[in-house]
C-alpha cells in the first residue's frame, strides 16, 4: 500500500510540476498580454480545483476503511492474580475493542498467538479504563498474560478466548 501510494505522489508530483512550467512558459515564450495573464490564472485556479478534488477524493476511504462497523467490545478486569475476560469468543476479521481495568494494581495485559508471539498489549490500571483495538486476522486460542510483576503468583495469571470464524 505505501509504495502505491508513493508512486501516486510522484506522478501527481510530476503533474503539478509540469503545468507550472506550463504558466511559467506562456509568460516568458510571448510578451505580457492579456490573453496570458487569462490563460495563467485559469492553469492555476484548474491546478487548485484538481489538487482538492484529488485529495478528498483519495482520503475519503483512508486511513479509517472499514470503521464505520462499530467493534466488538470486551471488557477485561485484571486482579492478583486472575484475568476475567467478559467474553470467550471473538470474531475472526473484526475489530475488538478491549477496554482493560484492574482491581487493585498495574497489570501489563499482553495478549499472544498460539506461537507465543506478542501481538498487542495494554496498562490496566486501577480506577481508569484503556482501551485497546485489535483485529485477529487467524483463527485460534490466544493467551493473556499479565506483563508487569505484581506479585508472588504473576506468572500464574494467564487467561484465554477463543477467534473463530463468523457463521
Amino acid at each position: 500500500m505505501q509504495s502505491t501510494i508513493f508512486v501516486i505522489t510522484l506522478v501527481l508530483m510530476a503533474v503539478v510540476g509540469w503545468l507550472f512550467w506550463r504558466a511559467v512558459s506562456a509568460v516568458n515564450g510571448k510578451p505580457a498580454g492579456t490573453n496570458i495573464n487569462k490563460r495563467r490564472t485559469q492553469l492555476i485556479w484548474g491546478m487548485v480545483i484538481a489538487g482538492v478534488l484529488i485529495s478528498v477524493g483519495s482520503m475519503r476511504e483512508w486511513p479509517y476503511a472499514g470503521a464505520s462497523e462499530k467493534p466488538v467490545v470486551v471488557n477485561v478486569v485484571g486482579g492478583q492474580w486472575w484475568w476475567e475476560i467478559d467474553k470467550e469468543s471473538l470474531p475472526l476479521h473484526t475489530e475488538i475493542e478491549f477496554r482493560v481495568t484492574s482491581e487493585d494494581v498495574n497489570h501489563g495485559m499482553g495478549i499472544f498467538n498460539e506461537d507465543l508471539q506478542l501481538l498487542a498489549q495494554v496498562q490496566g490500571m486501577p480506577g481508569y479504563v484503556n482501551k485497546l483495538y485489535y483485529t485477529f486476522d487467524k483463527p485460534g486460542t490466544y493467551q493473556v498474560l499479565c506483563l508487569e510483576f505484581c506479585g508472588v503468583a504473576h506468572h500464574d495469571m494467564i487467561n484465554e478466548f477463543e477467534v473463530v470464524a463468523a457463521e
